[in-house]
């Protein structure tokens, strides 16, 4: 699955511990979505979708 938090976060100039942070998991989860070794669980992305104010669907895309 391809995510768009990297530049997500990146925009609001937040690290990887912030964003971990307030999604209350560790940096490492962070870093593994945002390398595509992790897919989160569906709380967990629509946490992030929360986070970032946005559809989860404007995140997570299916890879092609």
């Amino acid at each position: 699955m391809d995510n768009r938090i990297r530049e997500l976060r990146r925009e609001r100039d937040w690290s990887q511990g912030d964003l971990a942070e307030a999604l209350s998991v560790s940096r490492q989860t962070v870093n593994a979505i945002e390398n595509g070794r992790y897919d989160p669980s569906l709380p967990l992305a629509f946490t992030i979708a929360r986070v970032f104010g946005l559809r989860i669907e404007d995140i997570f895309q299916p890879e092609p």
